[in-house]
């Protein structure tokens, strides 16, 4: 075993009796690219198997949660509607919570991200200086257009309110080129209006994990957050107060773990352990 996974980490294995659910980052977490783990679906098994509930968590604001549905399915993970939390849902719930007044939006997203937010109940402004926004949101807009780009600018510069699904500024791909996402696409309004956004939702804001526990009922602690990356993932639960576990299955190494301060309250190899840690946890709590 790396000795990385030796050192005991602030949280101990007993804290792991206490947990409840556990959010899943998906690329790196329970597959990479488009390979699924072999101990993707043996683990979803065994949190059933313990009474333990989980969401797959991303911060991909292109495609829906019908999406999703469809892309898990078409892996071999069978899942719910109430399964998958996007940051299109993070942003929505904070639009709703904090921003009520805010209800029609110029938004630089796909069919799908406009779908979504629809359904919410907002409506939408046109690439016309007459049709006036409450609020430019931008997502991860692969069908991005140039004057729409431009009409988001204006509005910004106008004092519209400025918000963003999430900070990633690419998205990772196996293929021979880069994908620009919402972070690159921010940029690029910043550089041309002088205004960052005035909230951004997604990992690593902890409004992402607070509006599932709220979903969820659960305290912090009750919460595991499991995946790859140190700057969203593990950042996120830290920030929230939930369980972090990192697992080495996707971008972050041990020596990466190991170099990290503040410590990781946990490091595994992949999430088959994890699953290993949480049946020997609730065996303990239960004796």
């Amino acid at each position: 075993m790396n000795k990385i996974l030796e050192k005991k980490s602030p949280c101990a294995v007993t804290d792991l009796g206490d947990i409840r659910h556990v959010a899943l980052d998906m690329d790196g977490t329970i597959y990479r690219g488009g390979t699924l783990f072999d101990f993707t679906n043996p683990f979803l098994a065994l949190l059933r198997e313990l009474g333990i509930g989980y969401t797959f968590l991303t911060n991909n604001s292109s495609k829906s949660v019908k999406d999703y549905l469809v892309h898990l399915s078409e892996m071999g993970i069978a899942a719910t509607r109430e399964q998958i939390y996007t940051s299109t849902n993070a942003t929505v719930e904070f639009l709703q919570e904090e921003l009520p007044s805010v209800n029609h939006l110029f938004l630089l997203g796909t069919a799908s991200m406009t779908e979504e937010v629809g359904s919410a109940g907002f409506t939408f402004a046109a690439d016309d200086a007459n049709d006036e926004p409450d609020a430019v949101l931008v997502g991860f807009d692969t069908s991005l257009n140039y004057s729409r780009l431009c009409r988001a600018a204006w509005w910004i510069k106008q004092g519209k309110k400025f918000i963003a699904s999430h900070p990633d500024r690419v998205c990772p791909t196996d293929d021979p080129t880069v994908l620009l996402d919402c972070g690159a696409i921010c940029a690029a309004l910043k550089e041309a209006t002088g205004r960052a956004p005035d909230a951004v939702l997604g990992k690593p804001d902890p409004r992402m994990l607070r509006g599932l526990l709220r979903r969820e009922g659960l305290h912090p602690r009750q919460l595991a957050m499991v995946g790859d990356r140190l700057y969203t993932d593990m950042a996120m639960a830290r920030r929230a107060g939930a369980l972090g576990v990192l697992v080495l299955t996707g971008e972050a190494t041990a020596d990466d773990a190991a170099q990290h301060l503040p410590p990781l309250d946990m490091v595994v190899e992949s999430i088959a352990e994890l699953g290993e840690r949480l049946r020997a946890a609730k065996e303990a709590k239960t004796s």
